[in-house]
């Protein structure tokens, strides 16, 4: 049976290094859901749980199809009402903030698909599944970095992704990325490992 594994398909973008690089971002297809709240709140924690039970879902109707793929890892966007806000560091208490939580799938992982599997999910796992949705998502080129320790240090990789950014002549022109490769239930927050990745522009 064939088998797609994305994170050795797309190893550049998900092995990054503790220092600022850029990366060519390809249009990728995400089983995305987006939503507002405080981060870790009931609405985010609600949007975890529709997203994985579609992902899983979708993985194992795709293995009776005869294609499989490897689950990939959580990422989010993450923006705020105010558009003057850009920088992680000058966000705003958590409570207004806004997110696409996100899951990485192959190209042969469709909307139908998803459409299809939908009744089931939502009488099982109720109405949120209803805002899940299959996106196609381009971001181009990125300045990202691997930020290690816990979110709350985040401000000190995004300022070090700032610098790297004038240095070259670069601006934001997209939303703050997020991609986290560590399970926050199992490691403790010293040791978490979170990409986080920003759209730019000369």
């Amino acid at each position: 049976m064939e088998k797609s594994d994305l994170r050795k398909e797309l190893k550049r973008l998900y092995s990054p290094k503790e220092r600022p690089e850029l990366v060519d971002v390809p249009e990728l297809s995400y089983i995305t859901y987006t939503g507002r709240g405080e981060p870790g709140g009931a609405a985010y924690t609600e949007s975890l749980n529709a997203l994985y039970s579609s992902v899983y879902t979708l993985k194992f109707a795709s293995k009776k199809r005869g294609k499989d793929f490897t689950v990939m890892t959580l990422e989010g966007l993450w923006w705020w009402d105010d558009p003057s806000i850009v920088n992680l560091a000058d966000a705003p208490p958590k409570q207004p903030w806004n997110w696409t939580s996100m899951i990485v799938v192959p190209d042969f992982v469709t909307a139908e698909m998803l459409e299809e599997v939908k009744p089931d999910l939502i009488k099982k796992k109720g109405k949120a599944v209803e805002k899940v949705r299959l996106e196609r998502i381009h971001e181009g080129l990125c300045a990202q970095i691997l930020h290690v320790g816990p979110y709350s240090d985040e401000p000190r990789s995004v300022k070090l992704l700032h610098g790297f950014m004038a240095e070259r002549g670069l601006k934001l022109r997209g939303r703050h990325h997020e991609v986290y490769m560590s399970d926050p239930r199992r490691t403790p927050p010293e040791k978490w490992r979170t990409i986080i990745r920003l759209p730019v522009e000369a």
